[in-house]
């Protein structure tokens, strides 16, 4: 399983690498939706930030990023550069001192942590590495695609933890979930298995984002927002939500009629100059404008 993981992995090393030397008790099953429920977008819907979005900036430097948006909520990564004062070490390689400095930077801005995105190998020890630093920031669940043959092994390592794992999906000859009948097949049998859906990679698959929410109804942790220009194509950047072929407007609607209860995450994966801090504070003023809508 090494083979599928890795590369996800290396290339987000080589992104910070590259960028770097040109810069100098509550689990997350409390916010899964209640099948049959509805919810109340504006209270039940948590609207935050992944990291990723900033990957070409250090940890703290992305921190200010979002402190400017007015979003609140985050979810780094445990490949995330941890700055100059860390010696510029990779998250996942730092100590229990230095996951304490980055916890104390997220509470001097105020912002929440309530996942972190984590990428082990084929060894139950990477994974247990990385599980002890999102227990140690404090997180509800983990976004991740595990390997298929570990499914029994992390989902015994999430309970012991009391953290949720939460399935996200890369596209077709990347990831084994791009089609979401694999992680509904992951769901069966592993309580502490959910679902984090990335709307903006299941279309480089051929999969309609809103059929793929319809599908994996009441398992949904949190949701990546991102759109894509079209559909059957691995190669394309996201572009700006809203001006792509996800169908935000159904896809909120149908949030709403599960009884969606968890994060929603602004997340891109272009990188926009002179920063994507101006494409993010537009998605914002759209995901509101179609939250309103559900009123």
């Amino acid at each position: 399983m090494q083979k599928l993981f890795l590369p996800i992995l290396l290339l987000a090393l080589s992104v910070a690498c590259n960028n770097n030397s040109s810069t100098g008790t509550n689990t997350a099953g409390s916010d899964t939706a209640t099948v049959g429920s509805t919810s109340d977008p504006k209270n039940d819907w948590k609207l935050g930030i992944a990291l990723w979005t900033f990957h070409t900036v250090n940890f703290p430097e992305s921190l200010a990023k979002v402190d400017s948006s007015g979003l609140k909520y985050i979810e780094p990564n445990t490949f995330h550069k941890a700055g100059p004062e860390l010696r510029d070490s990779l998250i996942l390689q730092l100590s229990p001192a230095g996951i304490d400095k980055i916890k104390a930077w997220i509470a001097r801005k105020g912002l929440i942590c309530a996942s972190i995105y984590i990428v082990g190998d084929s060894t139950i020890a990477s994974w247990k590495k990385q599980f002890d630093i999102a227990k140690q920031l404090g997180v509800k669940f983990v976004t991740t695609e595990p390997p298929l043959n570990m499914w029994n092994s992390i989902d015994s390592l999430a309970g012991a933890y009391g953290i949720k794992v939460a399935i996200h999906e890369h596209w077709r000859g990347v990831s084994h979930y791009w089609n979401p009948d694999t992680t509904l097949m992951a769901l069966k049998a592993h309580p502490n298995f959910g679902v984090c859906a990335d709307l903006g990679h299941w279309p480089k698959s051929g999969i309609d984002p809103l059929e793929a929410i319809k599908k994996l109804r009441g398992h949904i942790i949190a949701i990546h927002l991102k759109d894509i220009a079209a559909y059957d194509d691995p190669a394309l950047r996201d572009v700006r939500v809203g001006s792509g072929v996800v169908k935000f407007p159904e896809i909120f609607a149908e949030l709403k009629k599960q009884g969606f209860k968890g994060y929603i995450y602004i997340e891109r994966d272009a990188e926009e100059q002179p920063s994507n801090l101006p494409s993010v504070i537009q998605e914002i003023r759209y995901y509101n404008d179609q939250v309103k809508k559900l009123e």
